[in-house]
């Protein structure tokens, strides 16, 4: 049975802009379905800033680096996970995902593209007792084909600001692969993360969406980068 992992973004409200410190309850749902049930929302994520505040987040972030904590409800009752960056140098980041009592359920990897292993991005998701996935961001195809589109592209910004179209987006489908298995598969389409088997922890993999929404890509504005 496939489990799907959606994450709604809400915009940013003006009493959310008004507001001096955190905003009264957390806005970022992640929901989970499983089965033929009706999505019901499981975590609430917001980042988790340093001492320095939103400026010394920003400022880590440039890096590479995140935190994050995935709540319970609204209202910061209680963790469901959090993430952690362990490592963030030179286009490679390494993350943890902990549980409520600080234990590791999982490590992600980000490896930028042409400053790790290959010329896409490259993601590996590392859960103790299943093993390693690795997947690499957008398919060799698409990536041509936006290559070669790329000299049109201030055409096609043009287009869409006056038809009040979307932003067209760099490829960004990625499949992890594991032990000879398709493991996790994010679809751009509804940013929608489905985990194909049983024994990966949801968890994990609502953090990974969070992750993943954070590097948005080419103009479009990350969750986790504004300034307010």
């Amino acid at each position: 049975m496939t489990t799907h992992l959606a994450i709604r973004i809400p915009p940013v409200m003006l009493a959310d802009l008004a507001s001096e410190g955190a905003p009264p309850c957390v806005r970022n749902v992640v929901d989970l379905r499983d089965g033929s049930g009706a999505p019901r929302a499981v975590a609430y994520v917001e980042r988790e800033l340093p001492p320095g505040g939103i400026p010394a987040y920003l400022a880590a972030r440039d890096t590479g680096a995140r935190s994050f904590v995935l709540w319970a409800d609204e209202l910061r009752g209680s963790r469901v996970a959090t993430v952690v960056t362990e490592s963030a140098a030179h286009g490679v980041a390494t993350y943890h995902v902990l549980d409520a009592r600080g234990e590791l359920i999982g490590t992600l990897v980000r490896e930028k593209a042409f400053r790790g292993r290959g010329i896409r991005t490259r993601w590996t998701v590392h859960q103790p007792g299943v093993g390693e996935a690795v997947g690499y961001k957008g398919r060799i195809f698409w990536w041509l084909v936006c290559w070669l589109l790329f000299p049109l592209m201030p055409f096609v910004l043009i287009a869409a600001l006056f038809e009040n179209s979307d932003v067209p987006r760099a490829p960004r489908r990625i499949k992890w692969r594991g032990g000879g298995r398709l493991l996790l598969d994010f679809r751009p389409i509804r940013d929608r993360l489905e985990l194909r088997a049983p024994e990966v922890d949801w968890r994990l993999g609502a953090a990974l969406l969070a992750l993943l929404r954070s590097f948005d890509g080419w103009f479009h504005t990350s969750w986790d980068s504004r300034k307010k």
